[in-house]
């Protein structure tokens, strides 16, 4: 299980986001060690830049490799090292809860146009996006992952909490309500207000399912409903049941 994420950067100031709610407490508590290391610190040039011209031409500067390789060697463990960047899988649930079970993770974010290819070569074992868009550097998908790496560390959340949450099991999660009951009148769907779990349960699958079909039908496409699911889902939606019919897996 996760105990330990090595971060290289050239902004370290910007993981000061992390220092509020979950992350914060789950960093106070001790239950997982963030070090922040600044890749400046390990260039030996005079004026400590860790960029340079890219070779074949081109705009723009890339990341040498010295001081991101250098950084890595004062780690008393690489771990698992991934490279924040748009080339990289997408950055899914399924992704996050298979990163949690390394104990050691390092995340390079590389700036202006990347790193030296040979960083990822020889150093990375994954590159991860956290979309289909370019930012300006890997602090900001870093920090989203760093983010969803804590939520799931035993001890920093109940597991209902995160168990039901959206993406969890596949499904987009249901609408979520709090008092009061009537609110100018908009009213709290009556069968969250019966006490009866099992109604409640199967509410709440439905709307589940429908707010991924309506959504996310992509979802649902590769992870496929049972029958049950699908019986529950036309009842909801009893226009669309000859798409729903398509997404049965047995």
């Amino acid at each position: 299980m996760m105990s330990n994420i090595n971060v290289l950067t050239i902004f370290p100031d910007m993981f000061q986001a992390l220092n509020y709610g979950i992350t914060d407490i789950a960093i106070k508590k001790g239950l997982i060690n963030l070090s922040i290391i600044n890749i400046r610190d390990f260039a030996k040039n005079k004026h400590k830049n860790t960029d340079d011209y890219p070779y074949g031409g081109g705009k723009g500067m890339i990341m040498t490799c010295q001081p991101i390789i250098d950084a890595l060697y004062s780690l008393k463990s690489n771990g698992h090292v991934i490279y924040v960047s748009p080339k990289g899988k997408s950055l899914t649930q399924s992704k996050v809860k298979e990163l949690n079970k390394y104990k050691d993770i390092t995340i390079i974010c590389g700036r202006y146009e990347g790193i030296d290819q040979r960083i990822i070569d020889n150093y990375v074992n994954e590159e991860i996006s956290i979309g289909d868009y370019v930012l300006s550097g890997g602090e900001i998908p870093a920090m989203v992952l760093i983010d969803c790496l804590i939520r799931l560390k035993d001890g920093v959340l109940d597991k209902e909490a995160y168990e039901n949450e959206s993406h969890y099991n596949d499904l987009l999660e249901h609408g979520q309500y709090t008092r009061p009951e009537d609110y100018e009148g908009m009213i709290v769907p009556k069968v969250l207000l019966s006490g009866n779990h099992k109604l409640i349960n199967d509410y709440q699958l439905i709307q589940s399912l429908k707010e991924t079909f309506n959504k996310r039908i992509d979802i649902l496409i590769k992870r496929g409903i049972n029958k049950k699911e699908a019986k529950l889902l036309m009842e909801e939606l009893p226009n669309m049941k000859k798409e729903i019919k398509k997404l049965i897996k047995e």
